[in-house]
């Protein structure tokens, strides 16, 4: 309607009137006004029948909102299960007298530089025992923070047992895996090595690994009579009870190992003696050549950037 008032004549669209006789002396002209007026009609009638005929053939329209593309994200990568291997069906079982030990609970002696303060031994209960912890700090009395301390245990779990023979007697020993637990994240873990003699499990030899990337336990295992042990991190291999400490520039995710290190051990009657070289491989690719005694290796690479 508004588009057909629009074509109207210029005075029409402006409310203007035509000059009348009586005010202005002008004489009017009715047959102009008759023709106008027609015309005013035409119009009108047109507009209604455009208004009539859009209203009946027009469909309501339907807005479907626009797809929003959402961000994507990628998932992150799984940790690695760095204890498969010692979990994993090889040396579950024995016909050794030391299979039918109930190793969940047992008393074990704890390494050099982990004893409890009273020198008591780690004693499974169901295959656990709760650590006992005790906080101090500078601002206490010393005689309070000595008797916290004393307080103190270490608590450990059960992992797992491994029956082969180690020796190379002929018959099975026992190596019982358990992990060490504190009040934090690590995870380190003590091996306990048992032979059967006069109808009980004897202790020969013990061990403690580092928690996972640094120095943590990823295997062990018979092969030619001897043990062949695997440390997750470069170098990293036995010294008595104890795993050797990091080489230079060994920095890696503590949850993540890209490393690990092979030695092999032999039983010479009363100690296991390390045989061979120490073989650093790749966890990536461990059919890879592996590095030799890396430690030297690194060693000799630091004194001849130094001159």
């Amino acid at each position: 309607m508004l588009r057909c008032l629009t074509a109207l004549p210029f005075y029409f669209r402006k409310g203007l009137a035509f000059p009348s006789a009586a005010n202005e002396g002008f004489a009017v002209m009715p047959p102009v006004i008759a023709a106008l007026s027609l015309i005013v009609a035409g119009l009108l009638s047109a507009c209604g029948s455009r208004v009539e005929t859009n209203t009946n053939t027009s469909s309501p329209q339907t807005f479907l909102p626009t797809a929003t593309a959402q961000p994507t994200t990628s998932a992150s990568p799984a940790r690695p299960n760095l204890q498969s291997q010692i979990l994993d069906d090889r040396f579950k079982s024995s016909t050794s007298p030391l299979s039918n030990v109930d190793f969940k609970n047992f008393a074990y002696p704890l390494p050099r530089g982990w004893q409890n303060p009273d020198g008591s031994d780690l004693t499974l209960i169901n295959g656990k025992l709760d650590p006992v912890s005790a906080d101090t700090d500078l601002g206490m009395d010393p005689d309070q923070a000595a008797a916290a301390k004393s307080q103190r245990r270490i608590g450990a779990s059960y992992v797992a047992t491994r029956f082969f023979d180690a020796t190379g007697d002929g018959e099975d020993e026992a190596f019982v895996i358990l992990k060490i637990e504190t009040t934090g994240s690590a995870v380190p873990q003590i091996v306990y090595l048992y032979t059967y003699k006069d109808d009980k499990p004897e202790l020969i030899w013990y061990f403690r690994t580092g928690d996972r990337a640094d120095g943590g336990l990823k295997d062990l295992r018979p092969e030619d009579g001897q043990l062949v042990l695997e440390l997750y991190g470069q170098d990293r291999f036995l010294l008595g009870e104890t795993e050797t400490a990091k080489i230079t520039d060994d920095y890696e995710q503590i949850c993540c190992p890209t490393f690990f290190t092979r030695s092999v051990y032999k039983w010479n009657g009363r100690s296991f003696q390390m045989q061979g070289k120490r073989l650093t491989f790749s966890v990536a690719d461990p059919n890879a050549r592996p590095v030799e005694n890396m430690a030297e290796v690194v060693e000799k690479q630091n004194k001849s950037g130094k001159r």
